[in-house]
């Protein structure tokens, strides 16, 4: 069975969102729930948290940064497309309030899975406040659809370009220091910014959620190569997550396994970036 991506629209230059028809997938999906993809017969099986889902269409929604050699690959898809493999829904779903104020933060491409959060959150009568932000106005992503999930939406980069001139964590900071009350914290986006947020949050007894996305390989548990270390125990983010308890979550341990094959997937991508520009090339020159 093939997956045909029936929508594919830029967010940015590196970051793509693909609509899918997966009608088996759309009909169990829920918020906090990933995928696990493949491109090609040859290629990597990565896992993409779901942004959005359409019960009735039969689709699901996926967000894709280029940062190495598979995500390049599948930003290179286009509309009319197929994947091979779109295995899903997989991972527990992301813990929600039936009540109260929830915060969700979303740094860079983490907007994208903090998105369906925010409005499942929202339909069940929450106040949703969402705080995003990127390095620059160029990289935020999904800002509409963010304000339309939300009761009230604070915008920030890094370089001042627009909204908060800073992190999101530091606004986050400074709406609890305005006496504002919240009951939890959701975050999504790099380990760092998660790991930040947490350190922003512990201090004030906010219960805050992460959602971790350590490499992965099968995304049943078989594997064990997505273990991650919450609450001094063992857990398999793919799943026991992807979402934990952020105050419990060993952030040094995850950041470092994430590192463990940066230089090969460094010299993959750099690969496959010198043979997508010598195809690009050659196809100038041979029309």
């Amino acid at each position: 069975m093939m997956y045909r991506i029936v929508e594919k629209r830029d967010l940015t230059d590196v970051t793509k969102l693909f609509v899918v028809d997966a009608p088996m997938v759309a009909r169990r999906v829920q918020a906090g729930h990933f995928v696990i993809l493949r491109c090609s017969e040859e290629g990597e099986r990565i896992p993409i948290t779901v942004a959005d889902f359409d019960r009735e269409a039969g689709t699901v929604t996926v967000v894709i940064q280029e940062v190495g050699k598979t995500s390049a690959a599948i930003n290179d898809l286009a509309e009319g497309d197929s994947f091979v493999d779109f295995v899903g829904p997989l991972g527990q779903v992301a813990p929600m309030r039936e009540d109260g104020h929830v915060v969700c933060v979303g740094g860079g491409f983490g907007v994208a899975p903090v998105l369906p959060v925010a409005k499942e959150l929202r339909s069940r009568g929450v106040e949703v406040t969402s705080i995003i932000g990127a390095r620059t106005q160029d990289l935020v992503i999904l800002q509409d659809e963010m304000e339309a999930a939300s009761d009230q939406l604070y915008l920030c980069s890094d370089d001042g370009s627009c909204g908060f001139h800073g992190f999101v964590t530091q606004q986050l900071e400074e709406l609890i220091q305005s006496g504002t009350h919240i009951d939890e914290v959701v975050a999504v986006g790099p380990m760092v910014m998660m790991k930040a947020t947490a350190e922003v949050t512990e201090p004030h007894g906010l219960k805050t959620w992460v959602s971790l996305d350590p490499i992965m390989v099968d995304g049943t548990g078989m594997c064990g190569v997505c273990r991650v270390t919450v609450g001094g125990e063992l857990k398999f983010a793919c799943v026991d997550g992807p979402f934990f308890d952020a105050h419990e979550v060993d952030y040094e341990e995850a950041l470092k396994r994430n590192k463990m094959y940066q230089r090969e997937e460094r010299l993959a991508y750099d690969m496959y970036k010198e043979n997508r520009h010598e195809c690009r090339r050659g196809g100038a020159v041979s029309g």
